[in-house]
């Protein structure tokens, strides 16, 4: 008697190609928020200015990396 197949592994949660998106969105925002803060040592414009570029940089990674 043969042993039952093992069941097919689960897809990845995101893929790659997402996560390194939005690890690199990640890390834009944090350094445009640091270089905004050290600029004007103000803590809400700097998240600010970082949530912002954060997220445009989002549609303008995806189309760059393939």
């Amino acid at each position: 008697m043969s042993s039952p197949a093992p069941p097919p592994p689960e897809p990845p949660f995101i893929s790659m190609h997402t996560a390194v998106v939005l690890l690199t969105a990640i890390v834009i925002g944090l350094v445009v928020g640091g270089l905004t803060f050290l600029t004007e040592f103000s803590a809400a414009g700097a998240v600010l200015a970082g949530l912002t570029a954060g997220g445009l940089s989002v549609p303008v990674l995806r189309s760059l990396i393939r």
